[in-house]
């Protein structure tokens, strides 16, 4: 088991000793190595059960020089940085060979984060002046690969406990505001593309940049787009089967269709929705897309912790946050 503190001192030091540390952020928990431990990062992959050539995000300051970290910084890079930076935006830009090609799954390009957690930049900050060098921590969400993303540092000890070192360090932040990943972004000279939604929308990029079409319903990268964290088509996925219905949709026709058990069913919906609960179990009632997005991941390991063999969740709009919360469930549900 893992040390759990809210010391960033004590996570730092773990760090720059080439240990792993499960760190806040205003997204989901990540679990971190510094990029310049190999035996470190390599541990993550084992630790997540994850797939080697699947890359990792690269977590630095907010007023990181990027140009250590990329061959080019595209001018649409620059331009994000300092609108959304720190913030739950991830920019995919060439890498240098200070980034190990371990850390970005054998690929040209890495994905670089400043996270919006006052825990995460105090320990970049303090693992910068322990090493004397730009800090880098390579951080995927803090959970066994293709299962549901932590949001409290309790789920980290629940999910990874058992598989992490006592050495090992669990930095408690409290919950996560945000409550799923960062959105990914491709930067190109004149333009991005978004390669996973998240938390910064594509109305808030459009303000800054020229966007793409959206990709949100690839599940496979084409030579000219990167693998990234959370595109497998299989994805954030509970032990209980999840079922995506839209609003007008009815759960009475879909229990009666599919002779689903009422009581070992959970429903998660806007308390907007017109749910008839029966003999259900209420997980998340949010009152808004933001609250839905705060509370998804923990709902679906609530089904899992009371034995739900079917989880129903309604649809919040397909606009702002709730285009990412529509792409989890999609993949929670294949």
């Amino acid at each position: 088991m893992a040390e759990v503190t809210q010391s960033a001192s004590v996570a730092a030091a773990a760090l720059a000793a080439g240990q792993l540390v499960a760190l806040p952020t205003e997204t989901v928990y990540g679990l971190g190595a510094s990029i310049d431990h190999a035996k470190a990062v390599e541990r993550v992959f084992q630790v997540k059960n994850r797939p080697n050539e699947h890359p990792l995000i690269v977590h630095v300051e907010a007023d990181a020089d990027l140009s250590h970290w990329a061959t080019r910084v595209p001018a649409t890079a620059t331009a994000l940085v300092e609108a959304f930076w720190p913030g739950p935006l991830t920019l995919v830009i060439p890498k240098s060979d200070n980034v190990p090609g371990s850390v970005t799954g054998g690929q040209n390009t890495v994905a670089l984060r400043s996270p919006d957690s006052p825990h995460f930049l105090e320990v970049l900050a303090e693992l910068s002046r322990l090493t004397g060098a730009p800090a880098a921590i390579a951080a995927p969400s803090a959970n066994l690969f293709g299962q549901v993303s932590p949001t409290t540092a309790e789920h980290v000890q629940d999910g990874l406990g058992s598989r992490l070192d006592p050495s090992d360090i669990i930095l408690d932040g409290g919950p996560s505001e945000v409550g799923i990943e960062s959105t990914i972004v491709l930067c190109r000279d004149q333009d991005v593309e978004v390669l996973r939604p998240g938390g910064i929308t594509e109305e808030d990029l459009a303000q800054i940049a020229t966007v793409t079409p959206s990709v949100h319903e690839s599940v496979t990268s084409s030579d000219a787009q990167p693998r990234v964290s959370g595109s497998l088509e299989s994805h954030y996925s509970p032990a209980a089967q999840v079922i995506v219905l839209e609003p007008e949709e009815s759960i009475d026709d879909l229990a009666a269709s599919q002779e689903v058990d009422l009581e070992s069913l959970g429903i998660i919906a806007l308390e907007s929705e017109t749910v008839k609960l029966g003999g259900a179990t209420e997980l998340a009632r949010p009152n808004n897309s933001e609250a839905y997005a705060a509370q998804l991941y923990a709902a679906l390991r609530k089904a899992d912790d009371l034995g739900l063999r079917t989880v129903v969740a309604v649809t919040p709009p397909n606009v702002g946050i709730g285009v990412a919360i529509r792409d989890r469930l999609k993949r929670a549900a294949s």
